[in-house]
């Protein structure tokens, strides 16, 4: 909220009449109650002769494409001469008689702009009439300049030909206060102000219950009308319309031409707010000053009683704005007998609009439901300084107090009745009561607090506190705390720790870091997580966070069978992308989603990896079965509720994906590039289940989209059964990816993936004794021939059962295939280490073993020795 320091001071000072800081000190006292700013910034300086003048006459000049005029001013003494000041201007805004602000040759304006004699349209023009935004009091043109009323020039006790510094109270900063969400009584002046009177420990006077505090002039708060005559319009506010209290005053016979005083614009303008006419400026300065949003309507447009309701859905308005907006059935309006009139909260309708033939005024203030406020706003993507004050919530107990000052300003300023009584419906809603102990934020912050600090820094806010005589073990008092009608944000105990923590200074709460308790470190599932992700990045893969959301729309592309589990998906029903709305039950839309970019911005060698959790609701449930309850938070859930809870949960295993493009090795002196292809997919896996402690085995998969039938393995884990054995399933699949597919989701060909599931693999907690061989070890090397058909993982596991525990690792190196094989079969050639724990291994034991593991391989795949002449 932008708002000057000196309107700020000039409340204060009210009840502290001495009282001045430096705007560093005034930022520093926003920080010090928790209030940040965005900067503050001095009005610019303005150096030279900036006087006040008097319109004498004004000569309008012809032939012209604008219209021009040439006015004669007074500025008395400041010119040196006494004789009028003659400047070309081309605003239309004063007459003859009114007040201006000169800057006369010599002055240099904000922005370097220097002021001198020069000629132009066909005149010497010796000087400039000033507007807001040249003298640096707006940030955006106003339609005009600067008028002054003779009650301006008393008020300030300046004359004609005197510096104009002082009436336009250009020695001032402007603070931008970032007020954070659940502080709404903050966006005005009255919240502001009081949270400077607790950071420098200053009395504070309400300006809503004491209209001197609000440091109006005393011509406009002396004897203000009373409002306890009866209704003054007939008035209906539905339930459903959830308007806690809404009221009216009208002021009849107001001069339509009449302008704000400039005090008033003044403040407006410094808080981002353009003058437009003295019925929406005094609205505008009364929200602004206390917080509470209103609305003037031109009543002789008013027809029959006002209704608060709720739109039927489809109905037309044109809002202040000039936009017609069609209108929701949950959207909150307020209507005549010609329909409606305003969008409540937000924004007033044009039909009803204050002009420049206004004469009678219907003033509305209301209090709101945060909820449907925000709703609405977000709902036409339309908000104003109003509805930002209603989305935070409002003090419902100013709506009558600032009716009263609105009236009586709007009488002051622009002449006018105010018609005695007003229409109130609803009442202010009572605040809850809070019981706690006074010791309570001495507890939380871990210091000792003088007895009484709570309860006199509750009531500091606003706060009724009574004592109930009870105490706890430790002789602290417990209290009952009522929160002020304008801090609904108070609502727990915790609620008012943090405001007596925030008055005594959280800067003076010792940071002390607490000890960590002793523990085993990270559990043998997050050992797992971590040596996966270390290991794929020393093989040379990228890591990324897949997204959990995934295209609508992917499963189609892939071609998947409408009944495979992988479509049963969980749809999200706010989403942040309409077309992201599913939450994957696989990563490897995400993966191919980060592919297609990277190639897409001319990376084409890529290797990617990432560790996420995916979503697998349960398929035998019924669609309404998967959907979470809604448990009351009004209470703590009773344990069948919170098993309930917790079983419509969906299962959210660990997945690793992996998915490579381009060539896995770079054309260089070394040699031609190398493709990735299905065997570094597999190869990938096998760095998974090694870095997991876990002996992986593959086969081939049959038809399993997104891969490619012929160039895909399944990928089995052990996992115990009952008693010693060992079951293997299926834990995840890797190889080439379909062709289809790749140019479906437009990634390129032979692009090989890899995903498993890492929770569905068996990891114990154990700690094994290294067993190391100080014996050297014996080499050899087996060439078998099998059928093309055969796997090479099934004959490796052959050789390794029948070579018994001398076999330290076997390691395949060579495919070979030849006619002399024989037709449809192909060579596997391994190299076999022997090592023994206890001894020399000779030879002749290597090549026993050797023999074993050929005759089980014989056995159990039909493999034979192959002859090497």
């Amino acid at each position: 909220m932008l708002i000057s320091q000196a309107w700020l001071t000039r409340i204060l000072r009210t009840a502290n009449p001495s009282w001045s800081v430096s705007a560093e000190d005034f930022d520093a006292g926003f920080v010090r109650v928790g209030f940040e700013t965005e900067g503050y910034e001095a009005i610019p300086e303005t150096t030279g002769p900036l006087v006040l003048g008097r319109v004498e006459h004004i000569e309008e000049l012809e032939g012209f494409k604008k219209p021009i005029r040439y006015c004669g001013v007074n500025v008395g003494q400041a010119n040196g001469t006494g004789e009028l000041q003659h400047i070309v201007c081309g605003a239309r805004n004063f007459a003859e008689g009114d007040y201006v602000v000169v800057s006369l040759p010599g002055a240099v304006l904000p922005g370097d702009f220097r002021i001198s004699a020069r000629k132009t349209y066909g005149k010497v023009s010796e000087g400039m009439i000033c507007s807001a935004m040249e003298v640096g009091l707006a940030k955006v043109q106003n339609p005009g300049i600067m008028t002054f009323g003779a009650e301006d020039l008393e008020e300030a006790g300046v004359g004609v030909g005197d510096d104009a510094r002082g009436l336009l109270g250009l020695a001032d900063t402007v603070f931008d206060v970032n007020v954070t969400p659940d502080r709404g009584y903050a966006l005005s002046a009255r919240g502001l102000a009081r949270e400077l009177a607790h950071s420098f420990e200053l009395q504070f006077r309400d300006p809503s219950t004491d209209p001197a505090a609000a440091a109006l002039p005393d011509a406009l708060i002396a004897g203000l009308p009373s409002a306890d005559a009866g209704e003054v319009h007939d008035l209906s506010v539905a339930e459903d319309a959830k308007c806690a209290i809404f009221g009216l005053r009208k002021v009849e016979g107001i001069d339509p031409t009449a302008q704000s005083p400039f005090w008033l614009q003044r403040e407006l303008m410094l808080c981002g707010q353009r003058p437009i006419n003295a019925a929406t400026d005094v609205t505008n300065y009364v929200m602004f000053l206390l917080g509470q949003p209103m609305h003037a309507f031109d009543a002789d447009k008013i027809t029959g009683p006002l209704r608060v309701h709720r739109a039927e859905g489809g109905e037309k308005l044109v809002t202040l704005d000039g936009v017609e907006r069609t209108l929701d059935a949950e959207d909150v309006v307020i209507s005549d007998d010609s329909g409606i009139q305003s969008l409540a909260g937000v924004m007033g309708g044009s039909t009803s609009e204050v002009s420049e033939e206004t004469t009678t005024v219907l003033f509305e203030a209301a209090h709101w439901d945060q909820i449907t406020v925000a709703r609405t706003c977000r709902r036409h993507k339309l908000s104003s300084e109003a509805s930002r004050r209603f989305e935070r919530g409002t003090d419902p107990a100013l709506v009558a107090e600032a009716l009263d000052l609105a009236v009586a300003l709007l009488s002051r300023i622009a002449g006018g009745r105010v018609v005695a009584g007003s229409t109130v419906v609803g009442s202010v809603p009572p605040m809850p009561t809070i019981t706690m102990h006074t010791s309570r934020p001495g507890k939380t912050a871990g210091m000792v607090y003088p007895d009484g600090t709570t309860i006199g820094r509750l009531r500091e806010i606003g706060c009724i506190v009574r004592e109930t005589g009870r105490r706890d073990a430790n002789g602290a008092r417990e209290i009952q705390v009522t929160p002020p009608s304008w801090r609904p944000d108070l609502n727990t105990p915790a609620d008012c720790v943090e405001e007596v923590l925030r008055l005594q200074g959280l800067e003076n709460i010792p940071s002390i870091v607490p000890t960590a308790p002793a523990g085993r470190g990270l559990s043998p599932r997050q050992r797992m997580r971590r040596s996966v992700g270390h290991a794929l990045a020393w093989a040379g893969y990228a890591e990324i966070l897949p997204s959990p959301f995934i295209a609508n729309d992917v499963f189609d592309v892939w071609g998947l069978d409408p009944e495979d589990p992988r479509r049963t998906a969980v749809r999200v029903l706010n989403p942040l992308e309409n077309d992201y709305a599913t939450i994957g039950t696989t990563l490897l839309p995400s993966m191919i989603d980060s592919l297609r970019r990277n190639v897409a911005r001319g990376q084409r060698d890529v290797a990617l990896y990432g560790v996420e959790q995916v979503c697998l609701p349960d398929a035998a449930k019924r669609a309404e079965e998967r959907i979470s309850p809604m448990l009351d938070v009004t209470r703590r859930p009773e344990a069948e509720e919170l098993s309930g809870l917790l079983g419509s949960l969906p299962a959210q295993p660990l997945h690793v994906a992996v998915i490579t493009s381009g060539s896995r090795q770079l054309q260089g002196t070394w040699g031609p590039a190398i493709p990735f292809a299905a065997a570094d997919a597999i190869e990938a896996a096998r760095t998974v289940g090694s870095a997991a402690g876990v002996t992986l085995q593959f086969r081939n998969a049959d038809d399993y989209l997104p891969w490619h039938p012929g160039r895909c393995a399944e990928v089995l884990a052990p996992v115990p059964t009952s008693g010693d054995t060992e079951e293997w399933v299926v834990v995840g699949h890797a190889g080439e990816l379909h062709p289809q597919v790749c140019e479906r989701a437009d990634i390129p060909a032979r692009t090989c993936a890899v995903e498993m599931d890492l929770s569905a693999l068996h990891i114990e907690e154990s700690f094994p004794r290294p067993l190391l061989s100080p014996f050297p070890a014996v080499l050899q090397d087996v060439a078998v021939v099998v059928d093309a058909t055969t796997p090479a993982a099934a004959v490796t596991e052959a050789l390794r059962g029948g070579a018994g525990p001398l076999l330290e690792d076997i390691r395949l190196f060579d495919v070979y295939t030849a006619e002399s094989l024989g037709e449809g079969k192909r060579s596997l050639t391994f190299s076999l280490r022997f090592r023994a724990l206890d001894r020399t291994l000779t030879e002749e034991e290597a090549s026993a073993a050797r023999e074993a593991a050929v005759a089980a391989a014989e056995r159990e795949v039909g493999a034979t020795l192959r002859a090497v002449s």
